[in-house]
C-alpha cells in the first residue's frame, strides 16, 4: 500500500507539471518495476488528479461514516496487527470496515505516533542527564514520513511540537541552514564528500555564542506562538515578557 500510495503521489506530481499519462506509466515502470500500478489504476487516478482532485487517499466506502479513526477503530486495528505482524492493509481494512486510507491514516498518524510519545514519556525524566537529543524540524514531508518516525521512535529521539507551515519556529530553518547558505553560496564542489566537508567545516566554525543566542531566539518564538494562539503573525510586534 505504502509504494501505492507513493506512485499516487507522483501521478498526481505528473499532472501539476502536465506529463502526459502514457509517459508517467513509463516512469512509474522504471522506477518501481514489478511493484508498479496497473495501467488501469494509473490511468485512473491520473484522470482523477486532472479532475481536481487533492487527496491521494482511497474514497470512503460507501455507508460509512466520513470519520473512520475513531478511538474504537483505532484499537480495533491495533488488536489486529498486534495478533498477525504478517497481515496486510487491506485485511485489516476489510475487516473493520473502512478504507484502506483511513487504515493507513490510523497505522501511520496514530498508532506510530503512540509508540513515539510512550518512547518520550518514560524517557523525559532523564532527558538532561544523559544527553538525549531533542530534535525540532518542520513538517516538510520528508519529516513526516512513516519511515522516518519509525526511525525516531525505535531510537527515542524526541521530537519537539511543530505547528503546521512555520519552518520559521525550527532552529535548522531559521538560523542554521541560512547560515551554511551564506558561506557555501557561489562556490563550486566535485563531489558529494566536498560539499559534506565544507558544511562540516562551516559548521564547526560557528562560536558557541551564537548558538546561545538561537537558542534563546527559538524559546522567544515558542512563546510568540503560544501568546498568539497559534494565529499567524509577522516580525516582532508581539510582547513576550507581558
Amino acid at each position: 500500500l505504502l509504494k501505492e500510495m507513493d506512485q499516487r503521489i507522483c501521478i498526481k506530481f505528473c499532472v501539476k507539471n502536465e506529463i502526459k499519462c502514457y509517459k508517467v506509466c513509463e516512469m512509474l515502470t522504471k522506477a518501481y518495476g514489478e511493484s508498479v500500478m496497473s495501467k488501469t489504476r494509473v490511468y485512473e487516478w491520473y484522470k482523477r488528479f486532472q479532475d481536481g482532485r487533492e487527496d491521494v487517499a482511497d474514497d470512503e466506502r460507501p455507508g460509512r461514516p466520513s470519520t473512520s479513526t475513531t478511538d474504537e477503530n483505532v484499537e480495533k486495528v491495533k488488536a489486529m496487527i498486534m495478533n498477525d505482524r504478517r497481515i496486510t492493509i487491506r485485511e485489516v481494512a476489510d475487516d473493520v470496515g473502512i478504507s484502506i486510507g483511513s487504515c493507513h491514516e490510523i497505522f501511520s498518524n496514530v498508532l506510530v505516533q503512540r509508540r513515539l510519545r510512550e518512547a518520550i514519556r518514560k524517557k523525559r525524566p532523564d532527558l538532561w542527564k544523559n544527553n538525549s537529543w531533542l530534535l525540532h524540524h518542520d513538517n516538510a514531508p520528508a519529516h513526516t514520513s512513516l519511515l522516518v518516525r519509525e526511525f525516531l521512535a525505535k531510537n527515542n529521539t524526541v521530537t519537539m511540537p511543530q505547528p503546521p507551515y512555520s519552518p520559521d519556529m525550527a532552529p535548522c530553518d531559521f538560523f542554521l541552514f541560512p547560515k551554511i547558505k551564506r558561506t557555501l553560496k557561489g562556490r563550486r564542489f566535485t563531489s558529494i564528500d566536498d560539499i559534506k566537508s565544507a558544511s562540516l567545516k562551516e559548521l564547526k566554525a560557528i562560536p558557541k555564542i551564537e548558538f546561545e543566542k538561537c537558542f534563546d531566539d527559538w524559546k522567544k518564538r515558542w512563546r510568540k506562538c503560544i501568546i498568539s494562539n497559534g494565529d499567524y503573525f509577522e516580525g516582532d510586534n508581539i510582547n513576550v515578557d507581558e
